[in-house]
């Protein structure tokens, strides 16, 4: 099978594929440009007098599940990461299917993380063909260098979504690990000894997959409550002795950073706020899980706190300090994708207004709106900027595939998107010319804050009109660029081949870009 063919010039001048493995794909045609037509992919019917009357759907192995379910050869299986680097179940499954001689699978994870490298052997011995989904470390690398026996997909989480849901993805065997369960398939992040909070990136997987395998450790009388995956959804479930390690969920530091000039860019971002009247009361904000982002979070808890006011919510991956601005009374509600510390997991156990969220809800642009148009600022990071304002996620400074979109294209719908980046990471600057891959369309970006300086898009004029007579260091992105390249030089560019090993996909399923074959 050729890996890809017919290559098109899109609406952002990127030359990329419509057909990808053998299938059809369209080109990204512009930001809210591509509508499609007809009808959500439905799954198969069911009966339930295919199903135990009694609800005892419990299977006694893993491999026993996947064989009832159907497993064979050139099908897709799913997974999620909401143990993140503490997975333990993605990695069975193949190596039940690589017992089993199985070969040609597409791996659809929502994410994959440094503890599933190894899964390079079964990408190198055909029994996974190919990944769509994040792709980081040496998962990454191996893409990066052609190793892949078919093009590789990345998606949003949002757009994941949306690729189940519209049919362009269709799960064969669906396979979500679950810190709790009934024999049902009634299953649960938040309790258990497992408990990694949220299973909303497993939802989409267990509306629409074929067949749907429920894995836990811990096995509770039915009704397992709260039910976040509904049992009715589920074909089989399994008991093994550890699902998952809760501990690894962590997500990098989850320490506001210590460095002088990142605490700079946070201060400087949090007052850009304050003085373009965007923190308010009942304001709203979404931030990641970086040293960064998360002092950023802190200098919001402070004008809330001499302020008197309060923020309706606050969208996240959540951890100690949103957790710590809930229980503190500084927020209604935190509304959360998935949890980035223990505390986070415990705030959602506890608290009823610590919301689980799915990227249904949260970010599918193929539904009748989502949360994302809701928040007032979103607080994003970046490998790259360019000086139309577009950025960068997938790739770094050398071209290789370092780590997944996640949620980031989806959140630029926000009120108000800031870019709180380092001006050059290890002497190269991370305003270019042009990024490397594009992921996230400029004009969707409005403010990227460096510690030497900020720059507002210029489609913002409202929020250049309001801080016109700032004391902040307003600047043009072209100043910002000839700063760091005044200080680092001009490096050099990554050099890449003709060959496509990867394409990024945009919110609406279309192909915003492409990343190339590194050269040796």
């Amino acid at each position: 099978m050729i890996k890809y063919d017919k290559l098109v010039t899109n609406a952002a001048g990127r030359v990329v594929p419509e057909i990808i493995n053998g299938e059809n794909h369209v080109a990204y045609q512009g930001v809210g440009k591509y509508k499609p037509t007809g009808f959500k992919h439905a799954p198969r019917i069911p009966s339930c007098a295919d199903y135990p009357a009694d609800g005892n759907k419990l299977v006694l192995t893993l491999k026993e599940a996947l064989l009832k379910a159907g497993l064979r050869d050139g099908i897709t299986i799913s997974s999620h990461h909401h143990f993140r680097d503490g997975d333990l179940i993605a990695l069975q499954v193949f190596d039940i299917a690589h017992e089993l001689g199985i070969k040609d699978l597409r791996w659809f994870p929502s994410a994959s993380f440094p503890s599933q490298a190894r899964l390079t052997q079964y990408l190198e011995d055909g029994t996974i063909s190919h990944i769509e989904g994040s792709m980081n470390g040496p998962l990454g690398r191996f893409c990066s260098e052609g190793k892949m026996k078919k093009l590789a997909i990345l998606r949003s989480h949002g757009g994941r979504y949306q690729a189940i849901q519209d049919g362009e993805v269709k799960i064969d065997i669906a396979i979500i690990a679950a810190p709790t369960a009934d024999a049902f398939g009634n299953a649960n992040g938040t309790t258990g000894p497992a408990a990694c909070g949220p299973l909303g990136f497993a939802l989409g997987d267990s509306q629409y997959a074929d067949k749907v395998i429920v894995v836990t450790d811990n096995l509770v009388p039915f009704p397992c409550v709260p039910w976040q995956i509904h049992g009715n959804h589920v074909d089989y479930t399994v008991v093994v002795d550890k699902v998952g390690e809760p501990e690894k969920i962590i997500s990098g530091t989850t320490n506001i950073t210590k460095s002088p000039d990142r605490l700079l860019i946070a201060e400087m971002t949090a007052q850009f706020c304050e003085e373009a009247g965007i923190v308010q009361n009942g304001f709203s904000y979404q931030a990641g899980a970086g040293g960064t982002a998360l002092s950023i979070g802190i200098y919001f808890e402070k004008i809330l706190r001499n302020r008197g006011w309060k923020a309706r919510f606050i969208r996240a991956g959540s951890n100690q300090y949103p957790v710590s601005m809930l229980e503190n009374g500084l927020v209604d509600y935190i509304l959360d994708g998935q949890t980035f510390d223990l505390e986070g997991v415990r705030s959602m156990r506890e608290n009823p207004n610590h919301l689980d969220t799915s990227p249904f809800t949260s970010y599918n642009y193929h539904s009748k709106g989502n949360f994302a148009g809701l928040v007032d600022v979103v607080i994003l990071g970046a490998t790259e900027v360019d000086l139309d304002f577009n950025a960068n996620v997938v790739t770094h400074s050398d071209g290789i595939l370092l780590h997944g979109i996640g949620g980031w294209q989806n959140c630029l719908f926000s009120k108000c998107t800031i870019l709180p980046i380092p001006l050059f990471r290890d002497r190269i600057p991370v305003i270019v010319d042009r990024v490397t891959t594009l992921c996230g369309p400029g004009e969707l970006i409005d403010v990227i804050a460096t510690e030497r300086g900020i720059a507002i898009n210029p489609r913002r004029t409202d929020l250049i009109e309001k801080l016109k007579n700032s004391k902040l260091p307003i600047k043009t992105i072209e100043e910002l660029k000839a700063e760091a390249e005044a200080i680092c030089g001009v490096p050099d560019k990554p050099e890449f081949t003709d060959e496509i090993v990867a394409a990024i996909k945009w919110v609406d399923g279309t192909i915003i870009d492409v990343v190339r074959k590194v050269k040796q």
